[in-house]
């Protein structure tokens, strides 16, 4: 049963027909002529599969995984560790929301602390893609379930921003990995600025415990914070604290503040995860920014 409610990652190579990716492939690997860690792409999604193949370059799309993938530094004792129910589970497929507001704010999403997979981090709204569904039923389905906001989809033109190679746990120092999926990031834009929007925000507690409405300015700082790397962090006078809905266990929202640190804190090799913006999101946020300047590309 578990086959049949969920779309899977196929890989298409020199034309070859579509071979349906392995749990322990990575995928970005797979498209890659030199040890990168992106690769442009193109997608189909046809007869429940969602196949991607090499792009023309300057044609594709950006599929990128993060330098410390732990697929990427599988050893074959690891690979041999991991059950088998979990290697036959194939490379899911999520879409992604990144609404954003006609003042040009994004909504970022915290995930609810008792989730399985990413608890406690920050990420924009989205889920499964199911069969049956466009990627834009799919982003409007989890934009809709998670924070209540109903957005018609002849209200909006889609425009798909990058594809993120995404494992749980993101590190191998934090176990083997039992979730492996091609996370599609969708930017949709809003004609409501971010105060109208949040008088129709009602999340789902079951799924999201806060929600912020991020401006260009703290996604800078955001995105700055790259995981893996001890960089500078890029602050442009933000506030020492960011303005915030929290969500009780009951639906209700309050205004509340959090300190800048939470969204600017970087995944630790280490010990126990943090309150943060995820990897994958610092990627989609970094392709928003260049979808500002230069919308049209």
């Amino acid at each position: 049963m578990d086959k049949v409610r969920r779309i899977l990652v196929y890989v298409c190579k020199d034309r070859a027909a579509p071979q349906r990716a392995q749990f322990v492939q990575s995928i970005t690997g797979h498209f890659m002529d030199a040890g990168d860690d992106e690769v442009e792409v193109n997608w189909s999604l046809e007869k429940n599969q969602f196949i991607l193949y090499r792009g023309d370059r300057g044609r594709g799309i950006p599929l990128k995984r993060p330098a410390f993938c732990p697929i990427k530094h599988l050893s074959v004792t690891e690979e041999a560790a991991i059950p088998l129910d979990i290697q036959q589970r194939g490379v899911d497929v999520g879409v992604a929301v990144l609404l954003q507001t006609a003042n040009q704010r994004i909504l970022l999403t915290r995930r609810a602390k008792h989730l399985r997979i990413f608890p406690n981090v920050w990420v924009p709204p989205g889920g499964h893609l199911e069969p049956g569904e466009t990627l834009l039923d799919a982003g409007l389905r989890e934009l809709m379930e998670e924070t209540g906001l109903k957005v018609e989809p002849e209200e909006v033109s889609p425009k798909i921003l990058g594809l993120w190679e995404s494992v749980y746990p993101p590190m191998l120092s934090r176990g083997l990995p039992q979730r492996h999926h091609i996370v599609i990031y969708m930017l949709l834009h809003s004609s409501l600025s971010h105060l109208k929007l949040q008088t129709s925000l009602s999340p789902s507690p079951a799924e999201v415990s806060a929600c912020v409405w991020a401006d260009s300015r703290l996604v800078r700082g955001i995105v700055s914070a790259v995981d893996g790397e001890d960089a500078e962090v890029r602050l442009d006078e933000l506030a020492n604290s960011i303005s915030v809905s929290q969500v009780s266990a009951e639906g209700v929202l309050s205004d509340s503040t959090l300190p800048v640190t939470v969204f600017i804190s970087r995944a630790p090799a280490s010990g126990p995860d943090v309150e943060r913006v995820s990897t994958g999101t610092k990627f989609a946020l970094e392709l928003w920014l260049r979808n500002l300047e230069t919308p049209n590309i």
